[in-house]
C-alpha cells in the first residue's frame, strides 16, 4: 500500500501503529488497513472492506482495531472520504500534555480550518474514543487524541495525509516558537478567510464526484 508506506517513511507512525481508511461512496462502505501488519508489508489484498456497521464484506484479515473511530467520523462528516490516524512525535507531545495547536501557520489554518483541539483521554478502540473524536472534528479536519496521537481527515487520501503532515509541522513550529516567545496566533477572521480561499481553489465538488470508487492505491484484490 503506497500511501501507508509514505506515512511510515514520513515518520508519522512506527511499526504497525496508526491506520488509514477510505470511504467508497458507491458501495456505502469503507476500505481500511488490517490490524497488526507493518505498512511496508501491506498489499492491496490485505485491505479490508467493511460496511458502515463494521461488518466485513471483503478481505481475509482483521480490520484495524480503530475501525469504530473511522466509522464514527464518516457518519458525523459526510464530506469526509478519508481518515488517517498517526502517532507523530511533535503532535503526540502536545497530545500528552493535552495542549491544542492554535492556528499559527497559514497553510495549516487553510487545510485544517481552525485550531487543532484535544479530546479527553479514552481507551484505544473504544466507543468513547470514537464518539469523542467524531465530535471534535465537527468543524475542523484534525484532532489530537489525548496521550495517544492524531487523526486527520480529507476528501482524498492524499489530502488527509497532507493534513497529518501539516499538523505535525505546526506542532513542531509551535513547540520551537514557544521556547523563544509567545507565538502570534492568526485571528479568527483570517483563519476563516484562508479556509474560504482554500476551498474556493481546491475544494470543488469535482474532488468528491471523481472519487466514488476505491482509488488504485488501495483497491482491493489487486
Amino acid at each position: 500500500m503506497k500511501l501507508g508506506v509514505k506515512v511510515a517513511e514520513a515518520g508519522l507512525v512506527v511499526g504497525t501503529w496508526g491506520n488509514l481508511s477510505y470511504r467508497v461512496l458507491k458501495d456505502d462502505a469503507v476500505v481500511i488497513t488490517p490490524s497488526g501488519l507493518e505498512y511496508h508489508r501491506i498489499t492491496t489484498r490485505d485491505m479490508v472492506l467493511v460496511d458502515m456497521n463494521g461488518e466485513v464484506l471483503e478481505g481475509e484479515r482483521k480490520p484495524s482495531t480503530e475501525l469504530p473511530l473511522h466509522l464514527a467520523i464518516y457518519r458525523a462528516r459526510p464530506d469526509v472520504l478519508s481518515v488517517i490516524h498517526i502517532h507523530s512525535p511533535y503532535a503526540s507531545a502536545l497530545a500528552v500534555v493535552q495542549k491544542p495547536i492554535p492556528p499559527i501557520l497559514e497553510d495549516a489554518a487553510a487545510m485544517i480550518g481552525g485550531p487543532v483541539p484535544v479530546t479527553e483521554y479514552a481507551a484505544p478502540g473504544s466507543r468513547h474514543l470514537a464518539d469523542s473524536v467524531a465530535g471534535a472534528l465537527e468543524k475542523v479536519n484534525a484532532v489530537l487524541l489525548a496521550n495517544h496521537g492524531v487523526v486527520g481527515v480529507g476528501q482524498t487520501p492524499e489530502e488527509a495525509f497532507q493534513v497529518c503532515q501539516l499538523v505535525e509541522r505546526a506542532a513542531q513550529v509551535y513547540i520551537l516558537a514557544s521556547a523563544v516567545a509567545a507565538p502570534i496566533i492568526l485571528a479568527e477572521e483570517e483563519v476563516a478567510r484562508l479556509r474560504k480561499s482554500y476551498l474556493a481553489a481546491y475544494g470543488s465538488t469535482s474532488r468528491i464526484e471523481g472519487k466514488r470508487s476505491v482509488p488504485t492505491d488501495i483497491k482491493r484484490g489487486g
